[in-house]
């Protein structure tokens, strides 16, 4: 199915500016924790250790350990797909370089994510599996 098929589910050009991987990789850049979680669904699930799903504050935690490294995060959304107000994200990211503390970081992935959008048109984190399949 390509792009401008406008039967049954669709897919989204990757570039789309409201794109969720876009407003994430803002937030996490900017080191705004509290803006960053507010992209995810109240009771919103982030897995950030494969088989390991945490939900509000383990959650922010969990983001916030990342943030804390200083180092950019890097999105290129693979594929994106609507079926109404849900969405299935396929995104590749990246996180180099050398950490606040002095370590080195090399860390990346694809995530598979899962979206919803609200009564506010905003998409916000339902599933947020950044392992991908792992």
């Amino acid at each position: 199915m390509n792009s401008h098929d406008t039967s049954g589910p669709r897919k989204v050009p990757v570039g789309d500016p409201d794109s969720p991987a876009s407003r994430f990789v803002a937030a996490m850049n900017a080191g705004d924790a509290q803006a960053l979680d507010r992209l995810y669904e109240d009771d919103g699930v982030l897995v950030p250790v494969p088989g390991h799903p945490v939900t509000g504050p383990a959650r922010l935690a969990a983001n916030q350990h990342l943030q804390s490294l200083g180092l950019p995060m890097r999105a290129r959304p693979r594929h994106v797909y609507v079926s109404g107000d849900i969405a299935l994200l396929i995104v590749d990211w990246s996180i180099s370089g050398t950490a606040r503390d002095g370590s080195a970081v090399d860390m990346s992935g694809t995530a598979t994510d899962v979206v919803r959008r609200g009564a506010d048109g905003r998409w916000r984190y339902v599933i947020d599996n950044p392992h991908g399949t792992a």
